[in-house]
């Protein structure tokens, strides 16, 4: 059984009824307690400024699923909360839901389908202040350093606000 981190995050649709209902999907595949973060409203990260603002949360989970299996399963939980995915990539789009595995235990992973733990996720505020809030002293497995003192250090300066 491994503990495992995930950032959720959406800008198109209810997002907060989608968050809830991601939550709601993950819940079953978690053994015991999920721990979720507070909800974040989050200037748009790489994208054209006129997108809309994203509800961003993280949540921890154990699971028995091995990294493939998980990302298969999210990857099918965004799909049922009307993600459409381009095989094509023409950068940052607008979604109803977007999954990340940030951290899987210990675990490094480096696959054409997967990277953990996640490779941008020291320089995205969005996703270091939930990631705070359940997990502050959680170490990341390459960097060595615990997620409080890499939100300290992050140079991204755009808005995240408490919602």
């Amino acid at each position: 059984m491994e503990s495992v981190y995930l950032l959720l995050g959406s800008n198109k649709g209810d997002s907060r009824l989608l968050l809830d209902k991601a939550v709601g999907h993950i819940s079953n595949i978690a053994i015991g307690e999920v721990v979720i973060s507070h909800i974040y409203k989050s200037e748009p990260w790489g994208f054209d400024q006129d997108a809309n603002w994203f509800l961003n949360q993280a949540v921890k989970i154990d699971t028995n699923l091995t990294p493939e299996k998980l990302l298969d399963y999210l990857m099918e939980v965004e799909k049922s909360l009307g993600r459409e995915r381009s095989h094509v990539f023409c950068g940052y789009q607008s979604r109803e839901m977007d999954i990340d595995i940030i951290f899987f235990g210990n675990k490094v992973v480096e696959s054409v389908k997967l990277q953990i733990p996640h490779p941008k996720l020291k320089q995205r505020r969005f996703v270091l202040l939930p990631l705070n809030e359940i997990a502050s002293e959680f170490v990341h497995p390459v960097i060595g350093k615990p997620v409080s003192l890499l939100l300290e250090e992050c140079s991204d300066k755009s808005e995240v606000n408490l919602l």
